[in-house]
């Protein structure tokens, strides 16, 4: 090799050593998935079919950060921290494991398995995050606006707003997950009674 060539081939390592040394260093980041603390139970099965949709959510509760309103209005998420997948499937999949561990629907699907069904809960999550009260005391929120549908037709049976909060006793991004864990279950229990409970009403008035 020629001194030239020589010359050529230093100037082109020093270059991506210098280029490798500028990139920033990618922030660890922790995954979680969402607890689940419901216990199971054995009923008496309905005899409809019950398909459950990711509820729409705005573009900041869209994605998987875990999302915290640290004052008035500002919503930001917990650094090096995020949610296993995005948090319109995290709910679905939680109300789902819901109607399983409740055992009164049996005939269950979910929407990106494009199956028909008697009926289908639909909805929008307007909240999903932890916010900062008065006095440093902190909360878990979740708020979700249900529709039961009609699945032959679309047509809206009912409709109804679930709210839930949390306290929470540490704002550990451990202990802020365990609390999304529980709210989500409140929030699971209340669906399922309530879907089951229109859907009983929607087949009295279809006999």
């Amino acid at each position: 090799m020629n001194l030239s060539l020589r010359l050529l081939a230093l100037a082109a390592a020093l270059s991506l050593t210098g280029a490798c040394s500028i990139l920033p260093q990618s922030e660890p980041v922790d995954i979680y998935r969402l607890p689940v603390n419901q216990a199971s139970h054995s009923a008496t099965p309905v005899d409809w079919s019950l398909r459950l949709n990711k509820p729409l959510a705005s573009e900041t509760l869209a994605g998987p950060r875990i999302a915290v309103i640290p004052q008035g209005d500002v919503l930001s998420s917990y650094k090096g921290a995020r949610w296993s997948d995005p948090v319109p499937l995290l709910v679905r999949n939680r109300l789902l494991d819901g109607f399983q561990r409740d055992g009164r629907v049996q005939r269950l699907s979910a929407d990106d398995s494009n199956l028909q069904a008697d009926y289908e809960l639909a909805g929008e999550l307007q909240a999903f995050q932890s916010e900062y009260r008065a006095g440093g005391a902190v909360e878990v929120v979740i708020r979700y606006d249900a529709r039961l549908v009609q699945g032959r037709n679309q047509r809206i049976l009912a409709s109804k707003r679930f709210e839930v909060r949390q306290p929470l006793a540490d704002t550990q991004v451990s202990a802020v997950v365990a609390g999304f864990g529980a709210a989500s279950d409140q929030l699971a229990g209340q669906v399922v009674n309530w879907t089951i409970g229109q859907g009983a009403q929607a087949q009295a008035k279809n006999q």
